[in-house]
């Protein structure tokens, strides 16, 4: 294989076959050549945010699906269209049974399951917002990192402090906007800074008014995505180097799984 990569350590363009790379002494800065095929698959061709939004809604509509009695039980504006606790848990849910069976991989897949049709539709147009913004100033690859660690940050306080069932992308967003606000920051934006930390307030204050909210996952996602992007070096090309693709890659595959696995033992339970 031929081609560039850019080095994870020292961000100079290597040869992907180099061994070890001749500025910095990293080694395989190329993956054994497959670094270029993972840029042209994840770094070109697929756009990460438009299949996080895909994913979401799959997974709604099939969570949908699996439990369809659920949909004729609303209990309000706010739970029209909402799959049954049993979907959820055989798609991934964490928190509740799924964490008291140590299923950690659901800190993932519970990313990307939603409560009801307004819970997706908000969340998809955040996602819409801050997604492209977040890539355009950090790269593709590590703003799907921070997207997933914020997510999963969130839930592990939540289900360290509250344990209870949880879904949504709400940590996720939140993650990415403090990934804005630390790039603000330290770009001395404060303009833009001052109206992150304003939709951040807003949405925060709104987790404490609405019923059902989970705000552990709010704020440990906010924490998560601050750490994230303060260990992120910012360079002005914003070219993802090969392990974050990697990283990228593994996500994908880790959330393939999670979601594969959860079904298995829920049914598996349901069944015994």
């Amino acid at each position: 294989m031929d081609g560039s990569v850019v080095c994870a350590q020292c961000g100079r363009l290597v040869g992907v076959n180099e061994e070890n790379c001749p500025f910095c002494g990293a080694w395989r800065p190329g993956l054994f050549g497959w670094a270029t095929v993972l840029r042209r698959a994840l770094g070109g061709r697929l756009d990460l945010f438009t299949l996080i939004v895909g994913t979401c809604v799959t997974l709604y509509a099939l969570a949908l699906l699996l439990q369809p009695e659920a949909i004729l039980q609303p209990a309000g504006l706010m739970s029209i269209l909402s799959p049954g606790a049993r979907a959820l848990y055989q798609l991934g849910m964490t928190g509740g049974l799924a964490w008291q069976q140590g299923w950690w991989l659901t800190l993932l897949t519970a990313i990307y399951l939603h409560g009801s049709l307004l819970h997706i539709i908000f969340n998809v147009m955040w996602i819409r917002n801050l997604g492209p913004a977040v890539s355009e100033v950090y790269g593709a690859g590590r703003a799907f990192l921070l997207f997933n660690a914020a997510g999963a940050g969130g839930f592990l306080a939540s289900n360290l402090a509250s344990g209870v069932p949880t879904i949504g992308a709400s940590g996720s967003i939140f993650g990415l906007l403090a990934a804005l606000i630390v790039f603000g920051r330290r770009r001395g934006s404060s303009v833009m800074t001052q109206q992150l930390w304003q939709y951040a307030i807003i949405l925060g204050v709104f987790g404490f008014i609405m019923p059902g909210i989970n705000n552990w996952a709010h704020g440990g996602g906010f924490a998560t995505g601050w750490l994230v992007a303060q260990a992120m070096d910012l360079d002005d090309d914003r070219q993802d180097s090969s392990w974050v693709l990697l990283g990228s890659l593994a996500l994908i595959v880790l959330t393939l799984v999670g979601v594969g696995f959860s079904f298995v033992r829920v049914t598996a339970i349901l069944l015994g």
